[in-house]
């Protein structure tokens, strides 16, 4: 719980999400099989039979938004989650770990009969796949006041109602600011259903591929999906496009900026997306601009998959800061 001086100042980021627990299953015999531009690919394993795993991890408070929390929180914002658990041992185990973190749990509901988010990761060379099921929560916006940032990611197939009464709040509150990275379900939903809070993005954040099944069309230029993804309302638009780096626009300018470069091979991807996309809207949350925030999120990412799970290599501020500091000297966002 965030300490009373806290809770009596606005929270400088607020995420929303649905929180789960992590189950990393590393796989040791697997193969894999894309197509021949590698952009569609299969994890394939022998049917019917007894497969032999290397180990497992259990991680309990990750998920997209509990993520992008404990970013902010590292990072030294005053930081909470709104979100659902259940009232089982794992829902016990991603609060403790949420407190630990510094994370606001005041607008964590404890379901009485439930269970909580369990997700398995197949966890094969440096990559994943990850087996999701989100839970039916009765999902319900607290009394959250008016927080500096707003982050909203993945929720469960039946928020469409949340999502209703989410859009109304921020119309009233126009002095919060919204950052928007959508998770499975609410990219299914559609950029029709969910058109009020695509126009009400301060910042948006997907990934290439996202952005087409988002646009329901196929096409590959960054720019012009940049464009497009405008075009539905979000300030800024923000595209990863994995090891190749991220595009931004903000409707003056389109912006390149590369990855930052690993110490070693990644270890394990999970959340280098959420890592990204959290100390981006953390940035601009301390009062960068978009180009500096740019040079910010690479590094976290960076950090995050150099181990296992979206937690654990997320860096302070100061780790962050001498990172960028012995950055190579081309580490600029490139006016594209």
């Amino acid at each position: 719980m965030l300490d009373e001086s806290v809770l009596m100042s606005p929270l400088d980021f607020l995420a929303i999400g649905d929180t789960v627990t992590d189950a990393f299953i590393r796989l040791k015999e697997a193969s894999v099989r894309c197509d021949a531009q590698r952009e569609k690919c299969e994890i394939c394993m022998r049917f019917g039979d007894k497969i032999p795993y290397e180990d497992v991890f259990v991680i309990p408070a990750v998920g997209n938004s509990a993520n992008a929390a404990v970013s902010a929180a590292r990072l030294g914002l005053s930081s909470a989650l709104v979100s659902n658990v259940g009232d089982d041992y794992y829902g016990k185990e991603c609060l403790d770990a949420l407190a630990m973190e510094r994370v606001g749990t005041e607008f964590v509901v404890a379901h009485m009969g439930r269970k909580t988010n369990y997700h398995y990761v197949l966890w094969y060379e440096d990559d994943r796949t990850i087996l999701i099921k989100h839970e039916e929560y009765d999902y319900a916006l607290p009394d959250i006041g008016s927080p500096k940032w707003l982050y909203l990611s993945s929720l469960g197939e039946n928020s469409a109602a949340f999502h209703s009464e989410l859009e109304k709040y921020l119309s009233a509150h126009t002095e919060i600011k919204l950052a928007f990275q959508p998770g499975t379900f609410q990219m299914k939903m559609g950029r029709t259903a969910l058109a009020g809070i695509y126009a009400r993005a301060d910042v948006f954040f997907c990934n290439k591929e996202e952005a087409q099944r988002i646009l329901e069309i196929e096409e590959s230029d960054i720019k012009k999906l940049l464009a497009a993804m405008r075009e539905l309302g979000p300030k800024i638009v923000v595209i990863t496009d994995g090891t190749k780096g991220a595009y931004a626009y903000d409707g003056n300018e389109m912006v390149f900026m590369r990855a930052y470069p690993d110490p070693k091979p990644p270890y394990e991807r999970t959340g280098a997306g959420d890592a990204f996309s959290s100390t981006f809207t953390a940035a601009l949350a301390i009062g960068m601009n978009v180009r500096e925030a740019l040079r910010w999120g690479p590094i976290n990412s960076m950090s995050v998959v150099q181990q296992v799970g979206a937690r654990a290599g997320l860096l302070t501020r100061p780790e962050l800061e001498k990172l960028l500091a012995a950055a190579p000297e081309d580490y600029m966002p490139q006016k594209i």
